[in-house]
């Protein structure tokens, strides 16, 4: 198992350290520049692409419940505890970068989610099914690697990003509450079960409720700590800008050089946002819309709300009180889960420990169902069978209730491999299925209408046949 462990260690450190990170943000960089920088263009438009995206009464899923299925994956306790191993490993500098590749893979999130709608089947009445694997399957033309990314997203995203996410939770609540881990499993099993066993609809319900309301406690909480330290957090942001270039390096006795700040921010930033991943456009492939380019638009907002926002609110908040709550104390990635909720205790005193608990636990809570739906409808696109859908409910609940009590250091890794392989897939048809891209986008603007613009395949030239009837 030690010889097993190592192998999976350094395979991990290649794929992430070197080969996916290179690959995200060029083709990052490759759609910024094809699609005509349309996080810069359509900057008005994408931010009021939520206008009117809860109007759909009759559907499974809406704009907006998609959008909030994607921030609340994406916001999770990796998330928060990324930004302080960012800080950690890479100096503040390492913000600065988050920044940039936020910036960049607005560009992926939007092309990779207006491709799940182009390609997206129809799953009964008002649901709707999409993401990679459909449009690999449709686009391509290729079932062998769609069943590929379909069979990786499963397991992968489906079951050991719940169970991992649910286990970092179950460690923190022990470390700082002593709370045992087998309550924590009793008590997420039992929030977790009418959520997961109810199916696409009831995350999407549950999503679009708890998702705002967490992300605005969150953000006030900080705000506040920032607006009550005006000049120190004037003085993070320089130190994040200068670090960036090497002009000021040091955090918490920790040096940074400018590749150093670079190469983390950039990892940290691309694995926060998952812009390229395929994960959250299976989200955006079960949304029902009149154009695919407005759940585009939709997404993209999501990773600048988690980089931009959320990340640097976190940054901010851990420089501000970080020389105040360290003292000069040298600080080792270990630290990186606590740091924040450290942050908060000491800006606001004991008393918000349990909203902090809180806080982190529904982050946890909603990146677990949230993974469990893009393992749901990649299950979907490889078998109909309402019994095995079922039974993959039932055993995504076990998983995360032997996440809550065992060590998962193996597990953990191997999802991490799955994951970036089929991150190499979705990267390979994003390259390939960019004109589609093109084209939705090019209507999408002639029309002038915004969130009212509607796509009608038989009036534009497209790159080639598109087998389902939902856009005639």
């Amino acid at each position: 198992m030690e010889l097993i462990s190592k192998w999976v260690g350094l395979i991990n450190d290649y794929l992430y350290g070197y080969l996916l990170v290179y690959l995200l943000l060029g083709v990052g960089v490759f759609l910024t520049f094809y699609l005509a920088c349309p996080q810069v263009r359509l900057f008005r438009p994408i931010f009021t692409s939520l206008k009117g995206s809860k109007n759909d009464k009759n559907v499974e899923v809406s704009s907006f419940q998609a959008f909030a299925v994607g921030v609340g994956t994406r916001v999770g306790i990796g998330n928060i505890g990324g930004v302080a191993l960012a800080l950690i490993l890479g100096g503040p500098g390492a913000i600065f970068w988050m920044w940039v590749v936020a910036l960049i893979g607005m560009s992926t999130a939007l092309a990779e989610s207006t491709l799940a709608q182009i390609f997206k089947v129809r799953s009964g009445p008002g649901a709707f099914r999409g993401g990679p694997a459909y449009y690999i399957s449709q686009g391509l033309n290729s079932k062998v690697l769609a069943v590929a990314f379909a069979a990786i997203t499963v397991f992968a995203s489906g079951i050991a990003v719940p169970m991992v996410q649910i286990n970092a939770l179950s460690s923190t609540l022990e470390a700082i509450h002593g709370i045992k881990p087998i309550y924590t499993a009793i008590i997420v099993v039992i929030l977790l079960a009418p959520v997961i066993l109810g199916g696409l609809r009831s995350i999407a319900r549950v999503s679009e409720m708890l998702v705002p309301a967490m992300a605005i406690i969150y953000l006030t909480l900080t705000i506040v700590v920032i607006a009550l330290n005006p000049l120190a957090a004037l003085s993070a942001l320089k130190t994040i800008v200068l670090s960036a270039f090497g002009v000021q390096s040091t955090f918490a006795g920790i040096g940074a050089g400018i590749f150093v700040a670079l190469i983390n921010g950039a990892r940290r930033g691309l694995f926060s946002n998952e812009a390229g991943l395929g994960t959250s456009p299976n989200a955006a492939g079960t949304a029902a819309g009149s154009h695919p380019v407005n759940q585009g638009l939709v997404q993209a907002l999501g990773v600048f709300i988690d980089t931009i926002l959320v990340c640097t609110a976190t940054a901010l908040l851990i420089l501000i009180t970080g020389p105040d709550l360290l003292s000069g104390t040298p600080l080792t990635p270990d630290d990186a889960g606590s740091l924040t909720a450290q942050a908060l205790t000491h800006s606001f005193g004991a008393w918000i420990g349990p909203l902090v608990s809180l806080i982190i636990f529904i982050f946890a809570y909603t990146s677990a169902f949230g993974a469990y739906s893009y393992g749901q409808v990649s299950l979907d696109y490889l078998s109909r069978n309402k019994f095995l859908s079922w039974g993959y409910r039932v055993l995504v609940l076990i998983a995360c209730a032997y996440g809550a009590v065992k060590s998962l250091a193996l597990v953990w890794s191997i999802s991490d491999i799955f994951l970036g392989l089929g991150a190499i897939l979705n990267l390979y048809a994003l390259i390939r299925l960019a004109p589609w891209v093109k084209v939705a986008l090019r209507d999408w603007v002639a029309q002038g209408k915004g969130s009212e613009a509607v796509f009608k395949a038989d009036k534009v030239k497209l790159p080639g046949e598109l087998k389902s009837d939902i856009w005639y």
